[in-house]
Parts: C-alpha cells; structure tokens; sequence
C-alpha cells in the first residue's frame, strides 16, 4: 500500500508540473502537490477505518499509530526556514537557529586602525541596493569570461549573521546588517580582509517561517555616512569612519504603528533600503497608524533630515511592499518613484506630495511586490513581480495643464515573474529570474525571446555584456546577455546555503552573502583603467568561523 501510495504522489506531482507547472507560481505548484500527496495517503486510510472489513481493534491500532506519529514527528522537528518555492527544511526542535550559534567575543585586533582608510566615494563603489544607479548594472566593460583558464579566486570568507541583506561599499569598508541571537546589527568588514571593523546593535529580532530570520533591506552610503533600516522599523545613520550613530529613528514609533498590527500588515519584515538625496532620507512608511483617521492609517513614504533626522514630509496613504524608493525622472521631472502595497506612483522629493499612481495589485502579506519598477525611457515604467502577476510597461505622461496619466502598454502575466528578484534592462531586453528560471524578454512588446537554467529565488548582476547570476544554492553562474538563448559560461561556489541576497561587486572583488556565509571572490578582469583592484593582503585564501562584535557595539 505503502509503495502505491508514493507512485501515486510522484505521478500526479510530475502531471501537474506538466501540465500547469509554468503556467502558475512554482510555490503555488508545490503547495498544490503537497496537497495531493496528502489527500492520496489520507483516501486509503479513511477507507481502511470506515469501509474495510478489518477488526475494530485492527483499525484502533492503526488510527493510534499514524496519530503517534504525527504527534512524535511535530515534537521532535520543527520547520527552519523555506526555500523561495516553499520546500521546508526542518531540524529539531529543540535545535538553535545558526545565527544564535554565533558568539558575540571581540572583533579582530588591529581593525582599530584601518578606519583611517578614507571613506571618501570613488567610481567603483557599490554605495548601496542594486548598486550605484539601483539598476543592478555595471558598466565594466572588460570582465574575462574565461574561467577555466582564470577561475575565480577566493579571498576570504566567514560566518555571517541571518537576513536577506545585500552589502553596501566605500573604499575598502564594505557594510551590511546581520541577525546574530536577538541583537539586529548593522557592521562594517574590511573587503580586503573580511576583519569586522564596527558594528552598531539594537536589541529586535524579527522572524517568520516563511521569511526567515533578521534584516532584509540594503544600507545606503553617502558621503561617508552609512543608512540603514531594520527588519522591525529601526531607522540609523551611523558615521562610517567610527561606527558612531549620528541619530536614529523607529518608524513605527513616528507613525504611532502597533508593531502586532505591522507583523500582520507586512508580514515579512521591511525590505525597503533607504533613498538618500542631498538633504533627505527617505524610507518606507507603513501602518496601520492607531492615531490617524479611516483614509490615512497608512503612510507610504516618510521622510527626515539628513543631518538632524527630524521628520521632513510624509507621503502616500498605500500600505507599502517590500520594495525600496528610487529616484528618477519622469515626464522632465524629477520625482520619488515607489512602488506601494497595490499601486505604484511618484511623489514629489520636496513635499512629498503625490504626482500620478496606477494599480498594481498585491498584499504585503500575501502576493506581494518586492521588485523595483523601473525606468525605461523619458515617460515608460517597467515593472515586474512573482505570484503569476507577470511584467508591463506603462506611459506616463504629464498634460500641459500639470495632469498626470498613466496609461498600459503591454502587459504579460506569462513573463519575468520576478519573486523576490529584479530585472536587468540591457539593449532592449529584459534578463530575469522569472519564477526561479532566467528568461529574457523584449522590452518593446514583451515577447519571450527565451528561457532556460534553473537557479531557483536568486539574484542577477549585470556587468558589461555578462550576468552573474547568483543561485539560490550559492552558486554563481557567469551568462551571457545574449538575445538568442541562454549561454552560461562558468561558475562557481560562491557560499554554502539557501542564498537570497544580491550580489556586490567593487573593483574585481565579488562579495557574495546570505543568512550564514559571507565571502570575497576575486573575478578575473583583463587589463582595464575601469576596474579597480582592491589592494590585496599577504594572507592566503582564509575560511574562518564566527566573526564576533562584543565592544563595538554602538546604540
């Protein structure tokens, strides 16, 4: 019965992967199966019980046996994390989470003094999310493909704390914010060393099965000065010469937001990196607010000052997503382009006040929006998401009266469904993970040109005529940004685990993270006054544990 049962489980998983498998969301494919898998061990045992001719006793055995079990399985083992198509792995439960593993002793000695190194911004920084434009592009022109014959090199790596945060560059200081027990940090490493220079702690930890554990948002640097936002809503700028917090904020706190109500809203945690201009920096806002009337518990943006953190503006009254603000031009006008919990919209950068939005539907705690929207030409959008949603291109235009429109172009829910991911725009095409599988896509009419290459919920890096595509596994894959189909020329092992976060590249160094490990590849470039190359130490490649923060902790 045993054996019949699983056939029957394997040969309905493989139907419905044929047959609707790239038709709707790979978790929702998954979760169906699971379904089906259920149903088809709970049929023989209802008949067993309820219409077989064994003995009563026969069947009360059997019903205590398979409750036994369950009882003992949901005792013993309990759900870690999930990968993006939501295949649990499980440990016991009585088992640590790795980042509670971590101990918390002293930072390496000698990293005192390279904060002397100049935090001044240079042209190969990657100063915060998706990189110097938030395009996730680079244009460097003279990346060598070859690598059999110049593999990559590894530098250093090390243990890391939990999230899904990416890491943030100037000069040699490289910045990210960790999980480490219940502290949320945010530290500085030294690229050319890995050593942790300075780290700055707030007692939160945020958690879900789902989403895992710790923060998932990006830090920006601006002259010198690094800003970041928590998973919880904890809001810093920090001095990147010494790690001393300049001010700081909760978010909810400002908006008067229940932190219960905001663990429902949002269920993943914020994800949003912070938009730094001249004067500002601007996050997302959230709710519900308590304090607030019907039509405004919600906040989408809010904004303080850069130097002092005193609240400038907020805007919107749209729950917000996991997306970050970006900003761009439009139309001839400068503005804040967001995309919120089931609009998208721009907002002025002086007041905050509302431009144009267009629907774009999503929860933040369902099918939600994680990709940025982006633009294409002087009055076209793109956007992309998971969940079956797909990607569109819209017009927006300002009237000569000062009306704004937005008005569809194309719309295709079969392409770039990018989950937790974001495309690279490069010669009129679109290059994605759509639902776990890189996809390329004219930008003019949303025509696949092809798909192929399973990499799961990874990230994409453009650099010159080349992807680096970092898989969910870790694994980095170079392709190229070909038209014609999909052309993978190398890869490597970048980092050991379920890999979520986006890739940073500074001169030739290649520092790649997730929730366990983090590591510094050196890529092979040819000769070029466009790469900069990160003085090196005289130490060899180094594979160390726990990089630890007690005494630098700055709150």
């Amino acid at each position: 019965m045993t054996v019949l049962v699983l056939a029957a489980c394997g040969v309905q998983a493989d139907l419905l992967e044929r047959i609707v498998g790239s038709a709707i969301d790979k978790a929702v494919s998954n979760i169906v199966t699971l379904i089906l898998c259920f149903l088809n061990i709970l049929t023989p045992l209802m008949w067993f019980l309820l219409k077989s001719n064994y003995s009563r006793r026969s069947k009360i055995n059997l019903l205590i046996g398979v409750l036994s079990m369950v009882a003992l399985g949901a005792l013993m083992f309990r759900v870690e994390r999930v990968s993006g198509d939501l295949v649990p792995q499980f440990i016991f439960r009585w088992s640590a989470s790795p980042d509670q593993l971590l101990s918390k002793a002293v930072a390496i000695p000698g990293t005192e003094n390279s904060q002397a190194d100049s935090w001044t911004a240079s042209d190969s920084d990657f100063p915060g999310f998706l990189g110097p434009l938030q395009d996730a592009s680079l244009d460097l022109s003279n990346l060598d493909p070859d690598w059999e014959s110049h593999p990559p090199r590894l530098l250093w790596k090390h243990d890391i704390g939990a999230g899904w945060s990416a890491v943030a560059t100037c000069g040699d200081h490289a910045v990210t914010l960790e999980q480490r027990g219940e502290e949320e940090l945010v530290t500085c490493y030294s690229i050319a060393t890995g050593n942790l220079e300075w780290s700055v702690a707030e007692q939160t930890r945020h958690v879900t099965v789902l989403g895992g554990v710790g923060p998932r948002s990006t830090p920006t640097i601006r002259d010198g000065c690094v800003y970041s936002t928590g998973a919880t809503g904890w809001l810093h700028a920090i001095n990147g010469a010494d790690g001393k917090v300049l001010w700081k904020k909760h978010i909810l706190k400002e908006l008067g937001t229940d932190p219960d109500a905001e663990a429902i809203a949002v269920a993943w945690g914020r994800a949003g990196s912070p938009l730094v201009t001249s004067t500002q920096v601007i996050v997302p806002g959230g709710g519900p607010a308590a304090n607030l009337g019907k039509s405004d518990r919600f906040v989408s943006l809010i904004s303080f000052d850069r130097t002092t953190g005193a609240e400038r503006w907020r805007a919107g009254s749209e729950q917000i997503s996991y997306a970050s603000p970006s900003m761009v031009t439009l139309g001839g006008v400068d503005q804040v382009l967001f995309v919120c919990e089931a609009t998208v919209g721009g907002f002025d950068p002086q007041d905050g006040r509302r431009l144009w939005n267009f629907p774009w539907p999503g929860h933040s705690n369902s099918n939600a929006s994680c990709s940025q929207a982006r633009v294409i030409s002087p009055t076209k959008v793109f956007l992309s998401k998971g969940y079956g949603t797909g990607a569109a291109v819209f017009d927006v235009a300002q009237s000569s009266d000062g009306e704004w429109s937005a008005h569809e172009q194309w719309n295709d829910k079969s392409v770039l469904r990018t989950k937790f991911t974001n495309v690279v725009l490069y010669q009129e095409a679109a290059f994605g993970l759509s639902d776990g599988i890189l996809e390329c896509v004219r930008i003019s009419d949303g025509k696949r040109l092809w798909k192929g290459g399973r990499y799961g919920q990874g990230q994409v890096l453009r650099v010159g005529a080349w992807l680096l595509v970092v898989a969910e596994s870790g694994e980095v894959v170079l392709v190229e940004t070909s038209q014609k189909g999909h052309r993978p020329r190398g890869r490597f092992q970048a980092v050991e685990g379920q890999t979520w976060n986006n890739l940073c590249l500074v001169g030739n160094r290649l520092l790649v993270r997730n929730a366990e490990e983090v590591a510094c590849w050196e890529l092979p470039f040819e000769s070029s006054s466009d790469v900069k190359d990160i003085p090196a130490v005289d130490n060899p490649p180094q594979e160390r544990g726990d990089q630890t923060t007690e005494g630098l902790n700055n709150s």
